[in-house]
């Protein structure tokens, strides 16, 4: 688990990234890109996936082995993730990097920033802990140890009023990211659809858990929904992280057509006429696409009455937060019936004006997110953040370098 100390010898500066999930990992590839365009010198190691990792940074862990969903499953990924930890302040101690960025993963990244900062290490936080939805006195902590704080949220700045952090709203960087690669019918043909049927986009989420909560759940809603509407077919884009084995052992106790979409996810969600999303940056995806969705999530009971008690928002999909009222339907834990999300699914998908509404709806959306280029933008306060802290004389020059 160490990095590749022979291939970033030649860099001038070192820089330390750490994103725990799928989304973090597309988001802290385009930030790489976008920071090794303003400064070719720099050299990137860290935790985070495949698109990081095409990025040029030397992963020191992957983040599939940490990405969790609910209290209960951080049990059973603890011993990786401590592991990790270890290693990357034994690094962080041993040969310090010029800058760390934190990317969300706030459990794990806020500890990091902590000991970098005592390290006297720069520390640039990108994307926010959800303060605005619990454990709000987290905005104290981040103001002790982060140097400089990107947001992504349109809302998320005015969080940190109370502080004397430097907070940068940057956009959200999914206006960068999401983009059909084709038109309309030439991804149907692609994916042997029909381009006179409903089609349905399935989501079940980006990590194992999330699907096996909720991918039987969505498939049982399908299956209504092709009894309603005979004339449908279903579509599913299979995220970066999930094994086809583990979708193709779910389906498998599902009399139902489904097809699965690898690598073309947003023109698998673009064709749709309609989609049941795990609630998270998908929700986000799909708006940007202005796809009519429902917000389905499920975890265990116990992270359920754990998150009731601590989490301080009325909705959980971001979708509905950005726009600051039920913009889609949300079906959470117990309302997450097969039942009652078919039949908002049908009506959807029946209902010229309904539809029209939704659309309505996630166009506003997009424009509280910002413009494109958040990447960077969030590139620019980094590599500024480094030059401020060498100028400074703060340690970081003439560091054994990784």
């Amino acid at each position: 688990m160490h990095p590749d100390r022979e291939r970033a010898s030649y860099h001038s500066k070192s820089v330390l990234i750490v994103a725990g999930e799928q989304s973090g990992d597309l988001h802290g590839s385009n930030l790489v890109r976008e920071m090794c365009a303003l400064d070719p010198g720099i050299g990137f190691f860290g935790i985070g996936g495949d698109l990081m990792r095409k990025a040029g940074v030397r992963l020191v862990a992957h983040s599939s082995q940490m990405a969790v969903v609910g209290l209960t499953e951080v049990v059973t990924k603890l011993g990786f993730i401590l592991s990790a930890r270890r290693t990357i302040k034994g690094i962080l101690k041993k040969t310090p990097p010029d800058l760390v960025i934190l990317i969300d993963y706030p459990d794990f990244n806020m500890s990091l920033a902590k000991f970098a900062k005592n390290a006297g290490i720069p520390v640039f936080y990108y994307i926010s802990p959800q303060v605005w939805a619990w454990r709000r006195k987290r905005i104290y902590f981040l103001e002790k140890y982060v140097d400089r704080l990107a947001v992504i949220l349109p809302f998320e700045a005015a969080c940190y009023e109370p502080t004397g952090l430097d907070v940068h709203f940057v956009g959200h960087p999914l206006l960068d990211a999401v983009r059909r690669k084709y038109p309309r019918e030439e991804a149907l043909e692609r994916f042997g659809l029909h381009p006179e049927k409903a089609t349905v986009a399935l989501l079940p989420g980006s990590r194992e858990k999330e699907v096996e909560n909720l991918l039987p759940s969505m498939l049982c809603a399908a299956r209504i929904i092709a009894e309603k509407i005979p004339d449908s077919q279903f579509v599913l884009p299979l995220a970066e992280a999930i094994s086809s084995d583990l979708i193709r052992s779910i389906m498998a106790t599902f009399p139902l057509d489904i097809t699965v979409v690898k690598h073309d996810t947003y023109d698998a969600m673009g064709i749709s006429d309609a989609a049941m999303v795990a609630s998270g940056t998908a929700t986000l995806e799909a708006a940007l696409l202005e796809i009519p969705m429902i917000i389905v999530y499920k975890v265990s009971l116990f992270s359920y009455l754990m998150g009731r008690i601590v989490i301080n928002v009325d909705r959980i999909g971001l979708v509905n937060l950005i726009a600051g009222k039920e913009v889609v339907p949300e079906f959470i834990q117990g309302e997450a019936e097969p039942e009652k999300m078919a039949r908002e699914l049908v009506k959807i998908i029946t209902d010229v004006e309904r539809r029209k509404v939704i659309t309505s709806g996630l166009r506003e959306v997009r424009e509280k997110l910002g413009s494109a280029g958040a990447a960077a933008r969030a590139a620019a306060l980094a590599c500024e953040l480094i030059r401020e802290s060498q100028g400074a004389g703060s340690g970081v020059l003439g560091r054994t370098r990784l």
